[in-house]
């Protein structure tokens, strides 16, 4: 039987299968970009805070807001960040890759350029 995947080869795996996504470090973190734009960074207990999340944008400061109240266990505002990201917490159990597989792509979607949504985006 195969290991499981582990979170960040789960991040990299979803992010990386959108158009044109790129990975390079930024901050010393796994950072996903599209057309030099970020739109998902991977992170495993930053400056000891004992959590491992994905950070993705949302739509607004609003989105974000109401996500984290509705929702604390799962999402987070991220430290330096501005206020439309979110961190989606991956460090436990029972991850939903299916929903952070979406919320990565939504966030990919937000930070692509026009030529990709056009196209077909994801």
């Amino acid at each position: 039987m195969a290991e499981p995947l582990s979170p960040l080869d789960q991040v990299r795996s979803l992010a990386l299968d959108l158009p044109e996504a790129e990975e390079r470090p930024s901050h010393g973190q796994p950072t996903f970009f599209v057309a030099g734009k970020m739109f998902a960074q991977f992170r495993h207990d930053h400056h000891g805070d004992g959590r491992t999340i994905v950070a993705v944008k949302t739509a607004d400061a609003e989105e974000a807001r109401m996500l984290i109240e509705a929702a604390p266990d799962n999402y987070s505002r991220v430290a330096y960040f501005r206020a439309e990201w979110v961190g989606l917490a991956i460090g436990g159990e029972d991850v939903d890759w299916a929903h952070i597989g979406d919320r990565i792509a939504r966030s990919w979607e937000l930070a692509a350029p026009r030529r990709l949504l056009e196209a077909g985006g994801r």
